[in-house]
């Protein structure tokens, strides 16, 4: 559902939070959508052998999460950038969860854009995913 329009939009206003929790099967899942099939990202034996506790997800998985929040929040079609780093690894039975924060409101060759400040976080505050997006902003109330 889309909040975030001309009327409604302000600095300092923040999308609804979505929240996951990791799975090994989502893992899997999103090896198979995306063809990347890195065994640290399903190979408990492999990523033991490389030196991680465990498993990892995929960094665009969860940047793909935290995504869908921006938009949900903005609309669909209503990103005009999206960019991130990758600040840690992401663990089956971890909570993740989405904040994204509207930075600035601006004016640029006719279109209304809102700038957005984007983060990925477990439940522990541990940052994950942190970056920024810019939306176009939907005209209405």
């Amino acid at each position: 559902m889309t909040t975030l329009t001309t009327q409604t939009a302000a600095v300092g206003l923040t999308a609804p939070v979505l929240r996951h929790t990791l799975t090994r099967t989502d893992l899997v899942r999103y090896a198979g959508a995306s063809g990347d099939f890195n065994p640290m990202h399903h190979d408990e034996v492999k990523a033991a052998a490389a030196g991680q506790p465990s498993v990892f997800g995929h960094g665009m998985l969860s940047m793909g999460f935290l995504g869908s929040a921006i938009t949900s929040f903005a609309g669909a079609g209503s990103v005009v950038d999206y960019s991130v780093r990758f600040a840690r690894q992401t663990w089956p039975g971890e909570e993740l969860i989405t904040a994204v924060t509207v930075t600035a409101l601006r004016d640029e060759d006719g279109s209304a854009l809102a700038d957005l400040e984007v983060r990925l976080t477990n439940a522990d505050g541990e940052e994950k995913v942190v970056g920024t997006a810019t939306v176009r902003l939907a005209s209405g109330s």
